[in-house]
């Protein structure tokens, strides 16, 4: 397809796709904006062509979102404009910048107030995309494949869980819950105790490789979930099974002026959740940049080097435990961190959140997405989340008002489908299959690093 005829069907589907959201935003005319920007992705047209479909097609999904139609699809759609910023070549860098921070701070937050439940969609994935980017320090650059992950995660939440509830009270002389201003000390604080954990837990597991450390780790990783689930006795220290709840939150009243300053009046049930999606995106933005000055650093080029070769990176003189314990320590700190948000945001904190299914899915993250690559993990935790907290149930949903109406497809009365017969129980089916097929179609992820995608290349052509 030539150039011209591919701007003018990549400008044409984003006119159309605006018009069709102003006049009857729906489900269906998002779906119609989501097909819109997959066109602007991947027929060839120009840079500013491209561009311009994709604010146009910004601006009508946000438009949609604020008048609280096809509220889930929609988000999609901004998500998808998104990772067509980041895979779409020689795309400026300040068009990038400056769509993305108005998707993100403007288009986002708007979808939020007409719907809530898209707020915590966007808080979850920021969370999970953090903690991937953790996992990433430590699988997709250094090459440890770490398969208790969440342990981390859980030993971030219950830090704050534990002296940000009334819980403490059970061992202590009392003076529990600490006020909610101590949450930010005790971000720092987790993010110390985790890289602590992640040196004493790495100093014996670091010293086996490949599917020995795999093993190791997923061991350590459920000793940390079966703690936290038992020791309730003789010390009442987590509260067990039944979880550690309410946990404090930090006053947020000058977060409330500053928004009232500018025009954003934020109710009570919106104002944390704000609260929470921008401190989930400050995060983020901390650690993507210690990503990138970590990957970009000796230590960095130390970890591709032993994730390549180990042998010849110790005949290089890289040291070995050093290195990885450095990794398994940053790894283990962003999640930390992560940990004590997500105590606070839910207000509650009990062993079932920090299973091995958790930690194998932000490992899923990371594979979907690229294993080293940055936006890679980004979309792989979006595309997951989205996945398990969205589209499964959403469908499970729409079967069940399907089955009670009696409605029929090609002949079939869904009112005799089994009641088990719900997408969202089959959530590690859909997983699975998800992850065989990328292995099988694009084994080095969605957004490939560099390297990988080299490597991937030179496979084929040698084939």
């Amino acid at each position: 397809m030539s150039k011209n005829r591919g701007n003018v069907l990549v400008l044409a589907a984003a006119v159309a796709s605006l018009l069709l959201l102003l006049l009857a935003p729906s489900t269906l005319t998002g779906l119609v904006a989501v097909a819109a920007v997959g066109l602007t992705a991947y027929l060839r047209a120009s840079m500013p062509v491209r561009a311009l479909s994709l604010a146009l097609l910004s601006l009508g999904c946000t438009l949609g979102l604020a008048r609280g139609a096809g509220g889930e699809v929609l988000f999609i759609g901004l998500v998808a404009v998104l990772v067509s910023l980041i895979t779409i070549p020689n795309v400026p860098g300040w068009i990038k910048g400056l769509l993305g921070a108005a998707i993100l701070l403007i288009s986002i937050p708007i979808a939020g107030f007409a719907n809530s439940f898209l707020f915590e969609l966007g808080i979850q994935i920021g969370i999970y995309a953090a903690m991937a980017l953790g996992l990433n320090v430590v699988v997709g650059m250094a090459g440890l494949l770490d398969l208790g992950y969440a342990a981390f995660f859980a030993i971030g939440a219950y830090t704050w869980a534990i002296f940000g509830s009334p819980q403490a009270n059970q061992f202590t002389a009392g003076g529990f819950p600490l006020n909610g201003n101590f949450f930010y000390l005790f971000m720092v604080l987790a993010v110390i105790t985790t890289a602590i954990t992640g040196l004493l837990i790495g100093l014996p597991a670091l010293r086996l490789r490949g599917d020995y450390l795999a093993i190791v780790t997923l061991g350590l990783g459920e000793v940390v979930r079966v703690l936290a689930n038992n020791l309730d006795h003789p010390v009442n220290l987590t509260n067990g099974p039944q979880g550690i709840t309410p946990v404090e939150r930090p006053p947020i009243d000058w977060f409330r002026s500053l928004m009232g300053s500018i025009g954003i009046h934020l109710d009570a049930k919106t104002d944390y959740q704000l609260f929470f999606y921008l401190l989930v995106l400050v995060v983020i933005g901390i650690v993507i940049m210690v990503n990138v000055n970590l990957g970009n650093s000796r230590f960095g080029r130390a970890w591709v080097a032993i994730r390549e070769d180990e042998t010849a990176a110790k005949a290089m003189g890289i040291p070995m435990l050093g290195t990885k314990l450095l990794a398994f320590a940053t790894g283990a700190a962003f999640s930390g961190a992560m940990g004590v948000i997500f105590a606070a945001q839910r207000t509650f904190v009990s062993p079932e959140s920090f299973t091995l299914l958790a930690s194998i899915t932000i490992l899923g993250m990371v594979v979907l997405g690229g294993m080293g690559s940055i936006p890679g993990v980004i979309l792989g935790a979006a595309a997951l989340t989205i996945l398990n907290i969205d589209i499964l149930k959403s469908f499970s949903e729409y079967l069940n008002s399907l089955r009670q109406s009696g409605a029929t497809v090609l002949g079939f009365n869904l009112a005799n489908l089994p009641n088990q017969f719900e997408p969202a129980k089959y959530e590690r089916l859909v997983f699975g299959v998800v992850l065989i097929l990328m292995m099988i179609f694009r084994p080095e992820g969605l957004i490939p690093e560099r390297r990988h995608k080299l490597e991937a290349e030179e496979a084929k052509e040698g084939s």
